[in-house]
């Protein structure tokens, strides 16, 4: 049990969610991939509003099989590039390694934790055959996509919007509902949860079948085509007919179970998490020492994760540090920081901009605490406490 009285995520696995999954385990004898799932990837996509979703074992694997469909189903060769943040969840990155891709990092902005537009711009004369870029939608906060569009405009876009629930476009779209593919975790500490878990969203039909078939094993008997395929390779025992290279990330019934009872209440929970985020843009620009923060922008559309500060200064980062720890209150830096300082990813670097990085004030002085939707105005007059004595 954590001794935190302000943790980075407190349980949304409610009574009335366990009640239905014991009720479930107790009247079905089937607990393997089936019915509940695919009307959990019904419902998804009916919240979400986009034509088909498929329910996979985590937001990483959502990824790792998104970007392999993408690489068949496109064509894209081993060494094509793909662009993606230097600040953004590992398993964002890891993909496009194993599956032989090559990342170009970019510098983020301190706005939206989104892609920096100047050095995009640098990276679009340097690297014009950029094949796929991958935005994250970091923290809850919707990326300017159609920015990127412009600077991009051949390239294929994908989403994470793993710890982004419902944050909005510029249109007023939940991110996702339009994407070629969109990537959404249900793990512990994110909107809602499954306990482990993910969802890849897309519009298109013929990305959705492949993936269908990637996720279990690569077998065509999963497909929507099975007749086409048994017919186009009759020699073949149609039971275990692979037309793929594929994995096994199929999850299971406890999981969309759990899922379909929480999705009820996700709009409830976004809400929640959107008026703490409003009271905290207020608390922050009107302190009498904002300007020992970065300022933190009131983003439409955001479906706040957590509350970032970041820091001008490493001194006030370590006293900001010593207050939550006085009081209590879990916090984490922010994301992995600069990935790129990270062992593993050593040899990589930010194309097109070698100084000034806005990642690496993030880096250094940037940390978040948790907001979900148990926050209370209680905790939030403990926080405007907290800072006022910085």
């Amino acid at each position: 049990m954590s001794d935190y009285k302000w943790p980075l995520m407190k349980n949304s696995i409610s009574l009335w969610d366990r009640f239905q999954l014991a009720k479930f385990v107790l009247t079905s004898d089937k607990f393997t991939q089936g019915q509940n799932v695919e009307l959990f990837e019904k419902e998804w996509s009916k919240w979400l509003g986009c034509r088909y979703s498929l329910f996979v074992t985590s937001g990483s694997t959502a990824n790792f099989l998104l970007v392999s469909s993408i690489i068949e189903k496109y064509g894209l060769e081993r060494g094509d590039k793909v662009l993606v943040p230097s600040c953004t969840w590992v398993t964002n990155i890891n993909p496009i390694i194993q599956l032989g891709l090559t990342p170009i990092f970019c510098d983020v902005n301190l706005e939206n934790y989104s892609f920096d537009l100047d050095n995009l711009k640098i990276i679009s004369e340097l690297h014009p055959d950029i094949k796929m870029v991958f935005v994250t939608h970091l923290l809850g906060i919707p990326a300017e996509i159609e920015k990127y569009r412009k600077i991009f405009p051949n390239a294929l876009f994908i989403d994470d919007v793993c710890e982004s629930h419902g944050c909005l476009d510029k249109s007023g779209n939940k991110i996702g509902k339009t994407s070629l593919g969109a990537t959404f975790s249900f793990y512990f500490g994110h909107h809602m949860s499954t306990v482990e878990g993910g969802m890849i969203s897309t519009d298109s039909w013929e990305l959705y079948d492949l993936m269908k078939m990637k996720r279990s094993h690569g077998l065509a008997r999963v497909s929507d085509q099975f007749e086409y395929y048994q017919n186009q390779n009759p020699e073949i025992e149609k039971s275990f007919l692979f037309v793929s290279d594929g994995y096994n990330f199929r999850n299971t019934e406890f999981g969309a179970v759990l899922g379909l009872s929480q999705l009820k209440r996700l709009d409830k929970f976004i809400d929640n998490r959107d008026k703490t985020y409003a009271r905290f843009v207020e608390i922050m620009s009107s302190l009498k020492n904002s300007d020992n923060f970065y300022p933190i922008a009131y983003n439409e559309g955001n479906s706040c994760f957590c509350f970032p500060f970041i820091c001008k200064t490493k001194e006030i980062k370590s006293k900001l540090i010593s207050l939550l720890d006085k009081y209590k209150i879990e916090y984490r830096p922010v994301v992995g920081g600069n990935l790129l300082r990270q062992p593993y990813l050593k040899n990589y670097s930010i194309s097109g901009k070698t100084e000034n990085l806005n990642v690496d004030i993030i880096h250094e002085n940037g940390i978040y605490i948790g907001n979900n939707q148990f926050v209370s105005n209680k905790d939030m007059d403990l926080l405007e406490t907290i800072l006022g004595e910085l």
